[in-house]
């Protein structure tokens, strides 16, 4: 680390610090940044959880997760699951599946019942 770098993570804020922590961690497993994946494009992304929503009882199954990975964040989404082990907040994860827009602004980036990976807490 150079002196421009150690001066620059001294001074970081949490969310730059964050930020960096992330994107090293997906380059150090090979995967691409959300911000330069393009829509209609088959990704494999590795983040952590900011949050997951869970369907409330009476509800149609559908499982919620934001996905963070530095650069960008994906919303999950598993139709016809309420839970899955090991997806929770803070977890470290490894997806893939076809990125689409979704929401209803349709400017929300959105994978639909991707593959997942749980990644160990050291990896």
């Amino acid at each position: 680390m150079n002196w421009r770098e150690a001066l620059r993570s001294a001074v970081a804020s949490r969310a730059e610090w964050d930020a960096g922590t992330e994107q090293s961690e997906a380059r150090r497993h090979g995967s691409t940044p959300l911000a330069k994946c393009q829509v209609r494009q088959r990704i494999e992304v590795v983040g952590v959880l900011r949050s997951v929503t869970y369907p409330p009882a009476g509800t149609p199954p559908v499982l919620r997760a934001d996905l963070y990975d530095g650069s960008d964040i994906v919303e999950l989404i598993w139709q016809g699951r309420r839970s899955i082990a090991g997806i929770e907040p803070g977890r470290r994860v490894a997806v893939e599946g076809m990125l689409c827009e979704g929401g209803p602004a349709r400017r929300e980036r959105v994978l639909y019942n991707p593959a997942y990976r749980l990644m160990s807490s050291a990896a």
